[in-house]
């Protein structure tokens, strides 16, 4: 499996797209007989305003504990869900470009034994 690099600025760009995309899924629930859509709580249940906070934080030392809090959450994450996240934050995977693409590769393999 490939893991993403993420410094304090990705993973705060990374874990606000997380929260929007986890917020979107919604799931039926009846409340006073009616059935209505209920958005998303799994952003909360993982804590990521808390993740989100700290990576904005002005203290370094909480700036690094919000980074190592979304580097331990980050793999536990579907596949499909690191997908979308990684799509609507601009990332790609540069092995799926075409020869002629001049982007440059903005999502490194961490293991380069990994390839």
């Amino acid at each position: 499996m490939e893991l993403e690099t993420f410094n304090t600025d990705t993973a705060l760009e990374a874990a606000a797209e997380l929260r929007r995309v986890l917020a979107a899924r919604t799931h039926r629930k009846k409340v006073m007989g009616q059935e209505v859509l209920v958005p998303g709580q799994l952003g909360e249940a993982l804590q990521l305003p808390r993740i989100i906070n700290r990576l904005q934080s002005k203290q370094q030392k909480m700036r690094d504990q919000g980074l190592d809090d979304f580097q331990e959450l980050w793999p536990t994450l579907s596949v499909a869900t690191r997908e979308k996240v990684l799509n609507a934050i601009g990332w790609y995977d540069p092995k799926d470009l075409s020869w002629e693409d001049k982007r440059s590769n903005r999502r490194p393999i961490v293991d380069p034994n990994n390839s």
